[in-house]
């Protein structure tokens, strides 16, 4: 375990850890049902659910919380382990602990997503956590389709959905003195404070015009109408349009640079 960790009620550094042969003897006891022997393993493998609950840190909930039901995942693991199988209790393990923690962080996610999509999202991470055991490797979005049955869409919306929101003032790019973040990357080059200040300044210099020039520039850059249509609309000459027009035009951008 490397860095401490603070744990309300519990002395992470006076953590026991059992070796193999010991884990072999207590598995077999609690499988006789000797509770005591289970007891055993549980607090014998609090340093296995703090390993995994330090990679689930600064997700918005607390460490005591991840701990707790990374917990939950253990006893499921100690309770569930098939002796036959020649894999360590940690190989096993793991996996349950870091799904129970998914599964906590899914439910709880300030982003709601539909029971349907979370079920299918646990489906997939079950089918992932398999086939990497399995194959030594992660697998594709095209292979936990396969394997699940199911469209290769469905797997990538699943896991879309259960994706950790990311702050927009998230850093993704640090040097001295500068820094990069999510917003900078994604910036909309139109809404910007520049832009803003301008629609304002057009808004002002619009509402300092007449209203037949408002009228005239509504028809002709807003309908897209011709000259000639806007003169008959207005009941004026083709000339007095151009006139009123060009005088409009120019009266807006000496407001704006005003």
């Amino acid at each position: 375990m490397q860095g401490k960790v603070e744990i309300c009620g519990v002395n992470t550094a006076t953590l026991p850890v059992l070796k193999a042969p010991e884990m072999r003897r207590l598995l077999e006891r609690a499988r006789q049902g000797d509770k005591s022997a289970r007891e055993e393993l549980i607090s014998g493998n609090l340093r296995l659910v703090l390993s995994v609950v330090q990679k689930f840190a600064g997700r918005g909930e607390s460490m005591d919380d991840l701990f707790q039901v990374g917990v939950i995942g253990l006893i499921k693991a100690v309770d569930c382990f098939d002796l036959s199988q020649n894999v360590q209790f940690s190989t096993y393990g793991v996996p349950m602990i870091a799904g129970e923690l998914r599964r906590f962080l899914r439910d709880h996610s300030a982003v709601r997503v539909s029971r349907s999509m979370r079920d299918t999202a646990y489906k997939v991470l079950q089918a992932k956590e398999r086939l990497t055991a399995e194959s030594g490797r992660e697998p594709d979005v095209e292979a936990i389709a396969r394997h699940l049955g199911i469209p290769r869409q469905d797997v990538v919306f699943a896991l879309e959905a259960i994706c950790d929101p990311v702050s927009l003032y998230e850093p993704v790019y640090s040097d001295v003195g500068e820094s990069a973040t999510v917003m900078d990357q994604i910036g909309d080059t139109r809404n910007t404070d520049e832009h803003w200040l301008e629609q304002i300044a057009l808004e002002e210099a619009m509402r300092r015009l007449s209203e037949r020039e408002k009228r005239i520039l509504a028809l002709r850059y807003y309908d897209g109408r011709t000259q000639m249509e806007v003169a008959k609309a207005v009941g004026i000459s083709q000339a007095q349009v151009s006139r009123l027009e060009k005088n409009a035009i120019r009266q807006i951008k000496k407001n704006m640079s005003a």
